[in-house]
């Protein structure tokens, strides 16, 4: 049997293991047309996709404003003083491409640097956002009479909701599922499918992907036994005991598995570090370190990433999937304070990032988006805003159609997607979202519910935001 009949072998056991789980999520016939394309996802080109997760509930209402001016008036009046003036949004006043007439938003001040993207078209705003089961209604929801999103307005498992559609305790994610529909794809150094910048998360946790953590600087070394330096005690010998230690072969299981995956993390960090040298410094214009003398983690998250994707053909990868993240936007006082400086992250970071791709040529190859715990109350508590649901977000990159995707909310309380103190009642699912980045990403219709075990709820599989 060749290579290649024993990758594809793989990939159709894999996805029979897969349908296994999807069970009764997935119809009898959907599950053989399936399994027919079993094989299907082989990819010739590169694509990656990175997620850039914003913990704590950003305020969507704060981040994409109504600036019409009936759509500002009723902002004003919800928002009070947590609300943007009028007149500080000029500049960052974006044409009305794919809105009902009349209707004009501007990104925050702090923005600014997007807006660039947004007028090429290569930034799309996704309206109203968030976990659904089903579509949903306002009186569907007040009545419980529709399967809804498990444990509503909280971090962890709404965070594990958006990540993994499943609450705080699953173990898979929607792009460890991509992954795992990649993994053939990327032959030897398949370990390297999906990567976290920023620690541990479900998202990037698949049936067979693994997420590979690696830190800002580069590989994260085993300490004493991938030292580049003469190791132990300033011993070589030392430092070659230690590998054999922790590296042979043993009886007992458990110290075989653990031997095991220590030999792949020294191997894999060899790789990475052999991947990554001399890029060092290739992208600090576009993503400094720092700004005005404060540190900005998500410019150097996201500089790893473009120095991954820079290395991605000595890697010999095809299909990649990123997780980066910024803290901070759980402000339920102190909005006006914090919220600003936090977006002005957000801004700089996917601008440059952008920047970054632009100069490695693979603009088109590269789509990022946004996600978050969830959205926010379009009320005030006096000094911040409250838990929510639905939430707006950005894609950006080459691939992307630029402009608004989705229903504008109404602005006013008691309006048919508040479901108090101005919560969004989602006009759009993650599972929606998902498949959409799944289908540029490479996954056949039939395979959609693998990453988005909800989408066949959806009559709109596609929401037309990637070429």
């Amino acid at each position: 049997m060749t290579d290649l009949n024993a990758s594809t072998r793989r990939a159709f056991l894999q996805r029979l293991g897969h349908l296994g789980v999807a069970g009764t999520a997935a119809p009898w016939a959907l599950n053989l047309a399936a399994m027919g394309e079993a094989a299907a996802f082989t990819a010739t080109d590169y694509k990656a996709l990175v997620c850039v997760f914003l913990y704590g509930g950003n305020d969507h209402g704060n981040t994409v404003i109504p600036c019409d001016s009936t759509g500002h008036a009723e902002y004003l009046s919800v928002r009070e003083t947590l609300a943007t003036p009028r007149a500080s949004l000029d500049a960052t006043a974006l044409d009305g491409s794919g809105l009902p007439a009349g209707r004009q938003y501007a990104l925050a001040p702090q923005l600014a640097p997007l807006k660039p993207l947004f007028d090429s078209r290569q930034l799309a705003i996704q309206l109203n956002v968030g976990p659904l089961v089903q579509p949903t209604t306002l009186a569907q929801y007040q009545a419980r009479s529709v399967p809804l999103p498990p444990k509503l307005f909280s971090h962890n498992d709404q965070q594990s909701v958006w990540q993994s559609s499943g609450a705080e305790g699953a173990v898979k994610g929607w792009g460890g599922r991509l992954g795992d529909l990649a993994l053939t794809s990327n032959g030897g150094n398949a370990l390297f499918t999906c990567m976290s910048v920023t620690g541990n998360a479900v998202f990037l946790s698949g049936n067979q992907a693994l997420a590979y953590q690696i830190g800002e600087g580069g590989a994260i070394a085993v300490k004493g036994v991938t030292d580049t330096k003469d190791g132990m005690y300033g011993a070589a010998a030392c430092r070659e005991a230690l590998r054999t230690l922790v590296t042979q072969d043993r009886a007992n299981l458990l110290e075989k598995e653990l031997n095991r995956i220590t030999g792949r993390s020294i191997a894999s960090h060899a790789t990475l570090a052999a991947a990554l040298a001399g890029s060092e410094g290739q992208f600090d214009a576009a993503l400094p370190d720092r700004v005005a003398d404060r540190k900005r983690t998500l410019n150097q998250q996201l500089k790893m990433v473009a120095r991954l994707i820079a290395a991605r053909s000595a890697l010999g990868l095809k299909r990649q999937v990123f997780l980066v993240s910024l803290g901070g936007f759980d402000n339920h006082d102190q909005l006006l304070e914090r919220h600003p400086a936090l977006l002005s992250q957000v801004g700089d970071a996917l601008a440059g990032f952008q920047q970054a791709l632009d100069v490695l040529g693979v603009a088109p190859q590269v789509t990022t988006f946004t996600a978050s715990d969830f959205g926010r109350t379009m009320t005030s508590n006096g000094g911040g805003t409250d838990h929510g649901w639905g939430s707006h977000h950005f894609v950006l990159g080459g691939a992307v159609k630029g402009g608004f995707y989705g229903a504008p909310p109404t602005q006013l309380l008691n309006g048919p997607e508040d479901v108090g103190q101005g919560r969004l009642l989602p006009s759009t699912s993650v599972d929606q979202y998902a498949a959409t980045l799944a289908r540029w990403f490479g996954v056949t219709n039939s395979e959609l519910p693998l990453v988005a075990p909800s989408i066949a709820n959806f009559s709109q599989r596609d929401l037309g935001f990637l070429g």
